[in-house]
């Protein structure tokens, strides 16, 4: 019965390894802008934080040292407010298909206004 049962177990586990080692399709350009504004905004949470720790650590700094006359405290940094997430500019990729299309019309324009200079 133990004999089965170990080799059961060591058949599933052999069976469920074989799936491991499949591949997952690219991911597409949204997938990829979802995880870079992610990224982005994981970055900046953690200057928020570092901003909060920063601050909590002054306060705390400032009631001890209220309490001790003869202490003269050790010149730090200012905390840096990280300020408003602020995602960053879309691809570039988009913005080059779009200026040929917007040159085309500028093109008949001017040719009209030399034309009702003459």
């Amino acid at each position: 019965m133990q004999k089965t049962t170990i080799a059961l177990i060591a058949m599933a586990l052999a069976g469920l390894s074989g799936s491991a080692l499949a591949k997952l399709p690219a991911p597409s350009e949204e997938a990829k802008a979802a995880a870079a504004l992610a990224k982005e905004k994981a970055a900046w949470g953690d200057k928020v934080s570092a901003y909060q720790l920063c601050k909590s650590q002054d306060k705390v700094a400032a009631q001890y040292l209220k309490g001790k006359k003869d202490v003269k405290p050790a010149e730090t940094p200012a905390c840096a407010d990280p300020g408003p997430f602020v995602a960053s500019a879309p691809a570039p990729a988009a913005a080059p298909a779009a200026a040929p299309a917007a040159a085309q019309p500028a093109a008949p324009a001017a040719a009209a206004q030399t034309s009702a200079k003459k």
